[in-house]
């Protein structure tokens, strides 16, 4: 029989008890710390909870969560909108459910099953909304993976077209806006520098000119005291002499006092006639300044045909038949713009017709005023109609044309409170119809 142990010395044992105290609050802080910091994960779990919570319920975007499957195992808000039902009756369902009809379900299920792993960009395909309509969805599909690399599922995005489309729109409405504006202040810019030249011009002619009519208006007084005096001597008995009368018949001096008056006025006219080129040379100067002045519209168009017509290469003929006294608001300047390119435009139109010819018609009615430019042209081609007044858009050939003109008259006879029209008319040649409102 064994002997029994030795009692342990009494001061050991109280050792023993320390050392077992000391790990047992070892034990304690260790769960302490443990504790709290699980609790802090707690919290910033929850927290990222909260946030993924959020994000998925402010995208405007379809999400849809699918298992390897293509069971679905979590959705957002917006495809709860799209489909009209609960996220509970959506889980656990075929994601293929939500398309449109077998059509649709078999094209997604086959580009699921080819392209699950590799993803898929913007395909468009029909779903099923709430209120039993079919809508197209731009989809995307990527791939959910496990840390080792295994899928495990597909997440599925997409956002209805019909969104794209009115945000394309609006992009595109802004980029002919921008279009617009850039023409416009192009325009500005060129109306700037070719009004500060212009009237740098037309200062220049205009004191040589004065000079030149004030010295024709005195040469004419001074021939007709010439022509008194010669017809004086002419009848005084010094006419009878012989030598006097072949100096008479050689040097043409009665030729000459005939031709005399004819020469003047022609030069007296032509005079003049620059002395109206230079005054609405200052006039066409001050296009880029929109005051409101009385303008009138027949000295404005007569003006505009003048000009077209003496600087076209070939014959071209207009007619005009418009009301007397045509009077409205505005700048003079801009409307001789817009009634010159017209007038150009149907010049050019017309440059292969034997008998070129333009009509402009006009008519008072309802305090506006409505001119036709009505052409014997080819016409416009119905494909060009809706873009005519687009800022750069022409017809012409390369090198002749900037595309800028219809679009800044169209904006300058929007600014005077009227509308240019552009269509064909009923026997060909293209019409234009621009309606401006009556100075009271």
């Amino acid at each position: 029989m064994a002997e029994p142990l030795p009692p342990m010395p009494e001061k050991l044992e109280e050792q023993a008890w320390i050392e077992v105290i000391q790990k047992m609050d070892e034990v304690y802080n260790d769960l302490l710390q443990y504790e709290v910091a699980l609790e802090e994960k707690n919290e910033a779990l929850e927290a990222s909870h909260q946030f993924i919570e959020s994000v998925l319920s402010s995208m405007s975007d379809i999400l849809i969560v699918c298992n390897r499957n293509a069971e679905i195992e979590e959705v957002n808000a917006a495809l709860c909108h799209f489909t009209g039902k609960e996220a509970a009756q959506l889980l656990h369902q075929p994601v293929y459910e939500l398309f449109a009809d077998d059509t649709e379900r078999a094209k997604a299920r086959d580009l699921v099953t080819r392209y699950a792993r590799e993803g898929l960009h913007d395909c468009e395909l029909f779903l099923r909304a709430g209120d039993g309509s079919t809508v197209p969805v731009s989809m995307n599909c990527t791939p959910r993976l496990s840390p080792a690399g295994k899928l495990v599922g597909v997440v599925v995005t997409g956002r209805p077209v019909g969104e794209l489309r009115k945000a394309y729109q609006a992009l595109r409405q802004a980029h002919d806006d921008l279009k617009r504006t850039q023409s416009q202040l192009l325009h500005a810019e060129k109306m700037v520098s070719l009004g500060r030249l212009v009237a740098g011009v037309a200062h220049e002619l205009n004191n040589p000119i004065s000079f030149v009519l004030g010295n024709v208006l005195s040469l004419q007084r001074y021939a007709g005291r010439l022509d008194g005096y010669l017809q004086a001597v002419h009848a005084s008995p010094l006419a009878e002499d012989p030598a006097l009368k072949a100096q008479r018949k050689e040097l043409r001096i009665d030729r000459i006092l005939a031709d005399l008056p004819n020469l003047i006025d022609g030069m007296i006219e032509g005079a003049e006639r620059t002395r109206d080129i230079v005054d609405a040379l200052k006039r066409f100067s001050a296009v880029d300044r929109m005051s409101a002045e009385r303008v009138h519209l027949n000295e404005v168009i007569e003006r505009s045909v003048r000009w077209v017509v003496q600087s076209a290469p070939m014959r071209f003929q207009v007619d005009m038949d418009l009301p007397a006294d045509l009077y409205c608001q505005g700048s003079s300047g801009q409307l001789q713009q817009v009634v010159m390119n017209l007038i150009q435009n149907a010049c050019d139109a017309t440059a292969s017709q034997p008998d070129a010819t333009l009509r402009i018609v006009g008519n008072k009615h309802d305090a506006q005023v409505t001119l036709r430019f009505i052409d014997n042209g080819p016409g416009i081609a119905p494909a060009n109609l809706s873009r005519l007044f687009e800022p750069f858009f022409t017809t012409k050939p390369v090198g002749q044309g900037t595309g800028l003109g219809l679009s800044i008259s169209y904006g300058i006879v929007d600014r005077h409170g009227g509308k240019l029209e552009a269509g064909n008319g009923p026997e060909g040649g293209a019409v234009f119809t621009l309606t401006l409102p009556l100075a009271a």
